[in-house]
C-alpha cells in the first residue's frame, strides 16, 4: 500500500469519529450556551449558585472520562464505548427538554449527561491516536484539525440554541440538542466500517450479556452519585479534594510500573497536565461570569460606525470561542507543517507557555476596557477582541493536551492517561467556578450596570494577574521540559 492511499484510508477513517464529534459538541455546547441563563432566569438560581452547579457539573463530566477511558481500554473497546457514551449524551438532552420544570430533574438530566461524556470523550480522542500513530507530525496536525472542526458544531449550537430560546422556549433548545447528536449517531452506523482497521483488540471481541448488565448497572450508579455530588456543593468539594489525592496517586502508580525508558516522557506529560489545568480556570469565565457580564454589561448590537449590522443574545457571544477556534485552527496547522518540513517547529511546551501570555492579554483587555469606558455597557466588539486571544491560548494549550498525551503515553495508557487528563481539567473548572464567584455577590440581580461593571472589573483583573503569574512559572520551567523532551526521544531510540 502506497503512503498517500494509506494516508487516504486513514483520514478516512478520522472523518468518522470528526463527524460524531462534530455533532456531540453541537449538543454539549448548545445546552452549555444557555445553561447559566436558564438556571438564572428560569429556575431563579442566584449567580452564586448557578456558578458553583456549573462548575460542579463541569468537574464531573471531565472527571468521568478517567473512568470511561479505563472502560474503554479494558472492557468495552474504545468505539463501543464511545457510540454507548454518545447514545447517553443523546438521552440525556432529551430528558432535559422534560425535566426542565422540576428542579430534581434537572440535577439528574445532568449527572445523565456527566456520565455520557465520560464514556464518549476519552475514547473519541483514543480512536483518532490509534488512526495516526507512529507519525507525530500527523498526529499534531490532526489533533488540531480536530479541534477545529468539533468547533463547527459548537459555533451552530451556540448559535442556535439562544435564538430558539429566545424565540420557541427552554424546551425547543435542549430538543435541538437531541437532534443533533442523533443525526450523528446515524451517520456513524451508516460509516463505521472505515473504522475498523483501527479500533482495539476488544472492539473486535464479544461482550457478554453479565458484562453489558455490570455496565449498565455502573453507569446508573454513576449517574446517581454524579446527582448527590450536583445538588449538594459541600459534597463536591470534598470529591474534588479526594479526586486531587486520587489523580497523584494513580500518576505515582503509573510512573512506578511503566517501562523505564517511558519515564521522562511521563514526566513531561505530568507537567504540561498541570499547566493545562490552569487554562481551564480561564475556561470556566465563558459558561458563567463571561456570560453573565455579556448580560448585563455588554451593549448586545454589532455596528460598524453608523450602521447597524445585528444583535446578539447574551448566550450567544459563548460561539466567539468556537468561531475563533475554526478561523484559527488551520493557520496554526499549516504553521506546524511547515515548520515541521524544516525541522523548525516550536515543542509543545513553548506553545504552550505562548498560550498563556494570550490568555493573559485576553484578560487585560476585558479589565482595561472596564476600567476607562465612559458607559455601563462596552462594546460588543471588545467581545470579540477578547474572545480572539482567549481561544488562540486555547490552541496553544488545551487543544494540545490530547497530543501531549499521544505522543508520550504508550497507546495501552493511553485510555486511562486521557480519562486523567480529562479529570484534571475537571478540577479546574471547579476552581474556576468559585474565581467566578468574585463577581457573584447575593444581591447581583438587583445592582445596576454601573455597579455590576466594577464587580466584573475587578473579577477580570484578578484573572489578568494569575495569567501573568502562571506565564513567569512555565517560563521558568521550560528548561526542564526541554531537557525531559531529549531524553525522551533517546531512551526511544533504544526502544525501537
Amino acid at each position: 500500500m502506497t503512503t498517500s492511499t494509506s494516508l487516504k484510508k486513514k483520514n478516512s477513517a478520522f472523518s468518522v469519529v470528526l463527524f460524531i464529534e462534530l455533532w456531540e459538541r453541537f449538543g454539549y455546547y448548545g445546552m452549555q450556551s444557555i445553561l447559566a441563563l436558564f438556571l438564572s432566569q428560569h429556575m431563579k438560581f442566584s449567580d452564586y449558585d448557578a456558578n458553583l452547579l456549573i462548575a460542579a457539573f463541569g468537574t464531573m463530566t471531565y472527571a468521568a472520562p478517567a473512568l470511561g477511558g479505563w472502560i474503554g481500554d479494558k472492557v468495552l473497546g474504545n468505539q463501543r464505548a464511545m457510540l454507548y457514551g454518545s447514545i447517553i449524551l443523546a438521552l440525556g438532552y432529551l430528558l432535559l427538554a422534560s425535566a426542565m420544570h422540576y428542579t430534581g430533574g434537572i440535577y439528574i438530566t445532568m449527572a445523565i449527561i456527566s456520565t455520557g461524556n465520560g464514556l464518549f470523550k476519552p475514547n473519541a480522542a483514543t480512536l483518532v491516536r490509534r488512526i495516526y500513530e507512529e507519525n507525530d507530525s500527523q498526529l499534531d496536525i490532526a489533533f488540531t484539525l480536530y479541534y477545529m472542526a468539533v468547533n463547527v458544531g459548537s459555533t451552530m449550537s451556540m448559535l442556535l440554541c439562544p435564538y430558539l430560546k429566545d424565540n420557541y422556549g427552554w424546551d425547543a433548545a435542549f430538543i435541538a440538542c437531541f437532534i443533533g447528536l442523533l443525526l450523528g449517531i446515524i451517520n456513524y452506523f451508516i460509516t463505521r466500517k472505515k473504522l475498523t482497521p483501527y479500533v482495539s483488540p476488544k472492539d473486535h471481541s464479544a461482550i457478554s450479556t453479565s458484562i453489558l448488565s455490570l455496565i449498565f448497572i455502573g453507569i446508573v450508579l454513576c449517574s446517581a452519585l454524579i446527582t448527590m455530588i450536583l445538588m449538594f456543593p459541600t459534597i463536591a468539594q470534598w470529591c474534588i479534594s479526594a479526586a486531587i489525592i486520587l489523580i497523584l496517586f494513580l500518576w505515582v502508580q503509573m510512573y512506578l510500573k511503566i517501562d523505564p525508558s517511558y519515564r521522562s516522557g511521563l514526566r513531561i506529560v505530568y507537567l504540561l497536565t498541570i499547566e493545562g489545568m490552569l487554562y481551564f480556570v480561564f475556561y470556566q469565565q465563558m459558561s458563567t461570569s463571561l456570560t453573565f457580564f455579556a448580560l448585563r454589561n455588554v451593549d448586545l448590537s454589532f455596528s460598524i460606525g453608523s450602521y447597524h449590522l445585528f444583535n446578539w443574545s447574551a448566550g450567544q457571544f459563548q460561539a466567539l470561542n468556537p468561531i475563533w477556534i475554526m478561523i484559527l485552527s488551520p493557520l496554526l496547522a499549516k504553521l506546524y507543517a511547515t515548520l515541521g518540513s524544516k525541522q523548525k517547529d516550536f515543542s509543545i511546551a513553548t506553545k504552550f507557555v505562548s498560550g498563556f501570555f494570550f490568555v493573559g492579554i485576553g484578560f487585560f483587555i476585558w479589565w482595561i476596557t472596564c476600567l476607562y469606558t465612559h458607559t455601563p455597557y462596552i462594546s460588543s466588539w471588545i467581545m470579540v477582541a477578547g474572545y480572539f486571544f482567549l481561544s488562540l491560548g486555547e490552541l496553544l494549550t488545551s487543544g494540545l493536551g490530547l497530543a501531549v498525551i499521544a505522543r508520550y503515553v504508550p497507546a495501552s495508557m493511553n485510555g486511562f492517561m486521557t480519562g486523567s487528563y480529562f479529570m484534571a481539567s475537571g478540577i479546574s473548572l471547579y476552581i474556576g467556578g468559585k474565581i467566578a464567584n468574585i463577581a457573584a455577590p447575593p444581591d447581583m440581580n438587583t445592582l445596576n450596570a454601573d455597579k455590576t461593571l466594577v464587580i466584573y472589573q475587578g473579577l477580570f483583573f484578578n484573572l489578568f494577574c494569575l495569567a501573568a503569574i502562571a506565564l513567569v512559572i512555565l517560563i521558568l520551567f521550560l528548561p526542564l521540559l526541554h531537557k525531559w523532551d531529549k531524553k525522551y526521544k533517546q531512551d526511544m531510540l533504544t526502544v525501537k
